[in-house]
This record gives C-alpha cells, sequence and structure tokens, in this order.
C-alpha cells in the first residue's frame, strides 16, 4: 500500500475510531487521561494500519485497552514514587498532596532527579543504580545520598516539610 492509499485509508476510519474510543474511554478514565490515551491509541492505529482487520473498531478497543492500562501503571508509578520519597522526607503518613515533592524534584539536577527515580519509582538499590548509570556501586551510593540530602533541602526552601529537619535532643528548653 502506497503512502496515499495508507494516509487515505488512515483518514477514512479514524472519526469512527476516533468517536467510539473516545467514549469508551470516558467511561474508564478522567478526561486528560482519556485525551492521551486517545492520541497513543491513534498512532498505534497509524503504526499498524497494515495490521488492522476490516472491523477495525474492536480492534482498535483493544489497543486502547492496552494503552489506558500502560497510563494507569504509569501513574500508578508516579504515585509510588511521591509516597515513597515523602516517606523518606517525612515520619509518618505521607502528607496530602505532592506538590512540595513535586515542585523539589523540578528543581534538582536531571542527574540528582534521575537517581532518586531510579531509586524510588525503579525500587532499585545503589548496585543496580551503578549498573543503570555505569558507575560503581559506591558512587552510585554516593550521588543518591547526595540527591537526597538536595531533595531535603530544597523542600525546606519551599517550606514543604523534610522530615526530621534538627535534632533537639540534649538541649535544653
Amino acid at each position: 500500500m502506497n503512502s496515499d492509499d495508507r494516509r487515505a485509508r488512515f483518514e477514512a476510519l479514524a472519526p469512527a475510531v476516533i468517536e467510539a474510543v473516545r467514549r469508551y474511554l470516558a467511561r474508564r478514565t478522567d478526561p486528560a487521561t482519556a485525551d492521551d490515551v486517545l492520541s497513543e491509541t491513534l498512532l498505534v492505529c497509524w503504526r499498524r494500519l497494515d495490521e488492522m482487520p476490516a472491523e477495525h473498531l474492536p480492534w482498535a478497543y483493544g489497543v486502547a485497552r492496552l494503552c489506558l492500562a500502560n497510563a494507569e501503571r504509569a501513574q500508578r508509578r508516579q504515585a509510588r514514587l511521591t509516597a515513597r520519597i515523602s516517606a523518606f522526607l517525612t515520619p509518618g503518613p505521607p502528607p496530602p498532596g505532592d506538590a512540595g515533592v513535586t515542585t523539589a524534584m523540578a528543581a534538582l539536577r536531571g542527574e540528582d532527579a534521575e537517581i532518586l527515580r531510579l531509586w524510588a519509582w525503579e525500587d532499585l538499590a545503589p548496585a543496580r543504580i551503578a549498573a543503570v548509570l555505569g558507575v560503581t556501586a559506591n558512587a552510585a551510593s554516593i550521588r543518591l545520598h547526595r540527591a537526597k540530602q538536595k531533595l531535603r533541602d530544597e523542600l525546606r526552601k519551599t517550606g514543604a516539610v523534610a522530615g526530621h529537619e534538627e535534632s533537639t535532643e540534649g538541649r535544653r528548653p
């Protein structure tokens, strides 16, 4: 199939797919996620147009279902990342919302944010982080320790609670 035929086929079936998949997703998730998943579904449909059967709608629903599952996994990973970082930084249950952690993470250098994500989100120990980064386990441990400290500092700047700020042990009132 040449590119003009391919484009014509996609343009012919896209309106029906878009509306049906949009309704399908609207019943299953929030509007922002639905829009993202719809875009991803259409991209997969375009890439795999030659594999799309004549009964394209059930196939497109299947693609949307898998794309939605991927988006939900990503949201759960983000929530785990926020909870893990919050738990590390604050005693007790994590605070409601993640705006402070998100702001603090955004203020970090890319390398520091990445090592924290590998630790918190991907649940990697320093030895495995070392393999990802191509450094020694000792270097990864040091970088992780420094990144955690930088995150604490950023949280202090934003006014978010950063765990045990300061020990009062041995001090007189």
